[in-house]
């Protein structure tokens, strides 16, 4: 299979590319090389006859078009966008003009190359998404997304998620292109970009810094490892039945205040201080404007109609993860030096700086 995926040089897209070439797959690597990219990340494929790359922003229609006539794909798997949420509350617009009207573009590139091929049977449209798109859910643990929940997004990263869902749902319904959608909880993993929590826990925690946890750390979150994720995906775009979601959970729920004292145990292991833990440069800051409470997938549909469970716990896929990233500091250290990342973002939505 011939597979163009949009956003490989990121974080989750990468992994999806590492996989697939080495299962065998053709892919055609299409990014646009933004702040989070990095093509480092497809290192270990890149001189494999298997894969290609392009450098394209979903924002181009005329570039997607291009990309589609020359590398002539069996599938999309459409993984680009901004993602993340302290920076969408602080710049929006990219969000939007990103996840929204990108996926547009993706949409419409992908339905003229499948009609003018003739409307191939084994065609798909593989879109990925996020469970933030559901909203906020109670601390009851019987209480789960499914792919029947309601949307109700609360940030505008989320909101721009949840349009891009309603549009690939929509290109489905009213021009048949053969879509499949999936809804994941928060990954982590190698190659994990330095803005987000659990690296910038890693690095703080190495560099001696205070270690950021939002309110009181009480807010949950499925924990869903990279690789088991790629693995997932390329299970939805070869078997998933057209026109349906799949939602995609790690079964692994947690606190991030667990997390973090998690990931603190694992060092001290690793790379035992002189004198004290690393929990003691835990410190509590400003909560995030409208963060939600808690997140937790359903993952019975995957489960049941593809036969997909993740492989790994969180505290497994953790300490695999703390190792790598003491392992690739030529990695992380020169994207450190990009910009917002080690800041503090996501403070302009609060009421009393609107």
């Amino acid at each position: 299979m011939k597979l163009l995926v949009t956003g490989g040089a990121g974080f989750i897209g990468s992994a999806v590319v590492r996989l697939a070439v080495q299962r065998g797959h053709h892919v055609v690597n299409v990014d646009a090389l933004t702040y989070a990219a990095c093509l480092e990340n497809v290192a270990p494929v890149a001189d494999n006859p298997l894969y290609a790359f392009e450098q394209a922003d979903i924002r181009d229609r005329s570039a997607l078009d291009a990309v589609f006539d020359k590398h002539r794909p069996d599938a999309v798997m459409h993984l680009a966008a901004e993602s993340h949420v302290d920076r969408s509350i602080d710049g929006p617009g990219d969000f939007i003009e990103t996840n929204i009207t990108g996926t547009f573009n993706a949409l419409e590139a992908a339905r003229k190359y499948w009609s003018e091929t003739g409307k191939p049977a084994n065609f798909r449209f593989h879109h990925i998404s996020t469970d933030e798109v559901f909203g906020s859910l109670p601390a009851d643990p019987s209480v789960q997304f499914t792919e029947e929940t309601p949307y109700d997004p609360r940030s505008p990263y989320s909101a721009s998620k949840a349009a891009s869902d309603h549009l690939v749902n929509a290109w489905h319904e009213t021009y048949g292109l053969p879509v499949v959608l999936t809804n994941c909880s928060n990954n982590y993993g190698p190659y994990h970009f330095p803005e987000k929590l659990i690296p910038v826990v890693i690095l703080n925690a190495l560099a001696g810094k205070p270690l950021p946890i939002y309110g009181d750390g009480s807010n949950i979150r499925d924990w869903l490892y990279v690789e088991d994720h790629a693995d997932a995906l390329l299970l939805v775009v070869e078997k998933g039945v057209i026109g349906r979601s799949y939602n995609i959970g790690g079964e692994n729920e947690r606190t991030n205040l667990e997390l973090v004292q998690t990931i603190c145990g694992i060092l001290d292991e690793k790379r035992p201080l002189n004198d004290g833990t690393y929990a003691d440069q835990i410190t509590f800051v400003t909560d995030r404007p409208g963060h939600d409470a808690r997140y937790a997938i359903a993952p019975g549909r995957i489960q049941k109609e593809l036969g997909w469970r993740p492989s790994v716990t969180v505290e497994e896929g953790l300490e695999k993860t703390v190792q790598w990233y003491l392992d690739n500091s030529d990695w992380w250290r020169p994207l450190q030096a990009r910009a917002g990342v080690g800041q503090r973002l996501g403070t302009k939505g609060t009421r009393e700086n609107a």
